[in-house]
């Protein structure tokens, strides 16, 4: 089928979210790519992690940023989801990886794949976290034109944030159809999670957020990005906003798809790239439908 399939911190639903394991699980049962979450250590080297804190991901607590990697490889990041890892995808002191370590998988592997970045703010070194993923593109044989990657040009990244203004720096340099802007429901989980780094409080979070919404709905408009990112409850209720969108050409990457019902309204509605935490079940239930 056409769909592409991306695994949503790898295929999160066996293994831990954003570990090396969860990873290859994608990558070998044919994920067509693999979306990771990436922010700054305190040493400055770009960690595929999702929350700001390793509270719910590790066997630790406290912000990434305050965290060198040598310390963050030291703790257990493989309980979210508690399986038997296969030898051949890490020792448990393996799975927590840098965005470097990401691509050498990606090399080893070696076959064609999808790599969507998602840059994570508010980050407390601004726009250092994007020069540093730009940095370790640059070292992977990027194109930002094509947005082709790797020794063979094998893989193939687009760049994602929530924050139009991450975008907006990544446009100087990046072409524009390599930028996805991400659109959420606000949430209080996720108003939770950014109360919990304790940068901000929880009347500015709430700011910020619904700002980002409207600001990412403008950036989409103004043609700042190639590909939309709404979230699959956003999708349902702004569904006239999205075929708008897809009428003009945009491409749609929409998340975190696990439901086939889900799945099927989002292909009969033209769009062309699913995320979800279990892929590959979920394109063997589309294709028997």
């Amino acid at each position: 089928m056409d769909t592409l399939f991306y695994a949503h911190r790898g295929s999160s639903h066996k293994f831990s979210e954003n570990t090396r394991a969860a990873y290859l699980q994608a990558i070998d049962e044919g994920a067509d790519g693999i979306e990771c979450d990436v922010h700054l250590t305190q040493d400055g080297i770009v960690v595929c992690h999702h929350d700001p804190t390793v509270d719910r991901t590790s066997d630790a607590t406290g912000l990434v940023s305050g965290f060198t990697l040598s310390q963050m490889k030291a703790m257990d990041f493989t309980g979210v989801i508690p399986s038997l890892i296969p030898e051949d995808y890490g020792r448990e002191n393996e799975q927590l990886l840098s965005l470097a370590e990401l691509f050498e998988i990606l090399e080893e592997r070696s076959r064609p794949i999808g790599l969507a970045i998602e840059i994570k703010h508010p980050s407390p070194f601004g726009h250092l976290l994007e020069d540093g993923v730009l940095k370790v593109l640059a070292d992977n044989h990027f194109d930002p034109s094509t947005g082709t990657a790797g020794s063979k040009s094998q893989i193939a990244v687009t760049l994602m944030s929530f924050e139009p203004e991450s975008l907006r720096y990544l446009s100087r340099t990046v072409n524009k159809d390599l930028l996805c802007q991400l659109i959420t429901e606000v949430d209080a989980s996720w108003v939770d999670e950014l109360v919990s780094t304790g940068q901000m409080g929880r009347a500015a979070v709430y700011e910020v957020l619904y700002r980002s919404v409207a600001e990412g709905i403008e950036f989409i408009d103004q043609g700042g990005a190639g590909i939309i990112g709404p979230g699959v409850a956003w999708t349902r209720a702004n569904e006239k906003i999205v075929r708008e969108w897809l009428e003009r050409g945009l491409t749609a990457r929409i998340w975190t798809v696990d439901r086939p019902a889900d799945a099927q309204y989002l292909v009969n509605l033209g769009v062309s790239q699913l995320t979800s935490n279990r892929p590959a079940e979920l394109r063997r239930e589309l294709e028997q439908n």
